[in-house]
């Protein structure tokens, strides 16, 4: 049986409509995809929790739990795990967004996200965020 990997994602969209969407390092794990930022659960956090710790550590801004709204979830193989990510929109946080954990960062319209080479797990939710916003 595989491990599971839980991780937590999130679509920042601003008043525009627009999505941020992150670059890879080059040199990482599946570097220079762009993905919604995110991350692994830490041993007793909920995905909300590490969502908001994670958007902090990557972004620098500060969201509350109760700013984030579950829209969707990917499972899939992960190497020897199986990833699943839960995808939740944040539509209210505090600060300018900087890259401190990506190479960049970009704000795209609903219609554009499929443009973006993203890792397998992100790409469906892309198609999925596009819909439903």
């Amino acid at each position: 049986m595989a491990k599971l990997l839980l991780v937590a994602a999130g679509a920042l969209v601003d008043p525009d409509g627009r999505v941020l969407l992150a670059r890879r390092r080059e040199g990482s794990q599946m570097g220079g995809l762009w993905e919604f930022p995110g991350g692994k659960l830490e041993d007793g956090e909920t995905p909300e929790e590490a969502l908001v710790r994670e958007l902090d550590e990557e972004l620098s801004i500060e969201t509350q739990k109760s700013c984030l709204s579950p829209i969707a979830f990917a499972s899939c193989a992960a190497g020897d795990a199986h990833l699943l990510m839960p995808l939740f929109v944040c539509r209210k946080w505090n600060g300018v967004p900087e890259p401190r954990a990506h190479d960049a960062i970009t704000w795209v319209r609903k219609g554009e996200l499929l443009q973006f080479d993203m890792p397998p797990a992100d790409r469906p939710l892309a198609a999925q965020l596009r819909d439903v916003l």
